[in-house]
């Protein structure tokens, strides 16, 4: 975890080590029943598959921080450009001692904010528009505060290089289905009683996407409640991130449904998933339920409301 004033979580430090670690160790055993499972027929594809595999990690890893901008269709903004937005992150990167990021402003109607980079030195931190028009200063800053802890923490690209396992197995997925049609020539294992090529491929591949599917909805989850909790104590002004998120999930039954699903992709990353029923509990969501987040940070207020002994 990087160094800076903000709250350590070796919670968070050991989901992420366990997530890599899992995740490796499902990407290695895809490759390996992938070189078993094309032994004789086709060597080559398994190790294509593993060089690939390689190859979008370090992509998702180097490019991380543009990849997520251009999804976004966000631009760099400069102090002249947005000098109050400049101000709050110069404030807190001072406050939290560590190195400013970039800036970035997306220009849509969905409230939110969101943070990305494959380091501290190399990060954003991006607003929306919407968001902007919705919260207050005290309230903006709380994000901004939250989405730099997310940079502090590097929690934003282990999420990104983590995902590239559950990528390569749709890729697999993908392949295999339409080994089905033809692509592997409809083979059947050594054995002539076997199960289809392909199908093996597709079962293997589904169950590693799956598993990946739900350790980062869970990291995801956890490091939420995680930057919620550093971002408040940086700030001492938990109330204002818990009107904030009550502000940004209001807002977004307001967005048109079309709008939602055109940025459902970066919903990870996001301070707040843009889908509506910010109560829904259920093993794919992104985040923590509103509820669990302003629980948690009342639980703060008290804390730092209390006086000393």
């Amino acid at each position: 975890m990087a160094h800076s004033r903000f709250i350590k979580d070796t919670g968070l430090t050991a989901r992420m080590t366990l997530v890599m670690f899992l995740l490796g160790a499902l990407f290695v055993s895809l490759i390996v029943v992938l070189m078993g499972v094309f032994a004789q027929s086709s060597p080559g594809i398994a190790v294509l598959i593993g060089v690939a595999g390689l190859g979008i990690a370090w992509w998702q890893w180097y490019s991380s921080d543009k990849l997520a901008m251009r999804a976004m269709r966000a631009r760099e903004v400069s102090p002249q450009e947005a000098p109050e937005l400049h101000g709050m992150i110069d404030r807190l990167c001072a406050l939290a001692d560590m190195p400013k990021p970039r800036v970035g402003i997306a220009d849509m109607a969905i409230p939110n904010a969101f943070a990305t980079g494959r380091s501290p030195d190399r990060s954003v931190v991006c607003v929306t528009t919407g968001i902007l028009h919705t919260l207050d200063a005290e309230e903006l800053e709380a994000v901004l505060a939250h989405e730099l802890s997310h940079v502090a923490h590097r929690d934003v690209l282990v999420m990104t290089v983590a995902s590239s396992a559950g990528i390569v197995a749709g890729m697999v997925t993908r392949g295999a289905q339409y080994g089905g049609l033809g692509l592997f020539g409809g083979r059947r294992s050594n054995d002539n009683n076997g199960l289809p090529v392909w199908l093996v491929v597709l079962v293997v591949s589904l169950v590693v996407y799956a598993i990946s599917f739900f350790l980062l909805k869970l990291l995801s989850r956890y490091r939420e409640l995680s930057a919620d909790r550093a971002g408040a104590y940086l700030t001492m002004k938990p109330a204002a991130l818990a009107s904030a998120l009550q502000k940004i999930t209001g807002e977004m039954n307001t967005i048109p449904q079309r709008d939602l699903r055109a940025s459902n992709a970066m919903n990870a990353f996001f301070i707040a998933p843009a889908v509506r029923g910010v109560s829904l509990r259920t093993l794919t969501s992104t985040h923590p339920t509103l509820e669990q987040r302003l629980e948690q940070l009342a639980r703060i207020q008290a804390e730092l409301g209390r006086p000393e002994a």
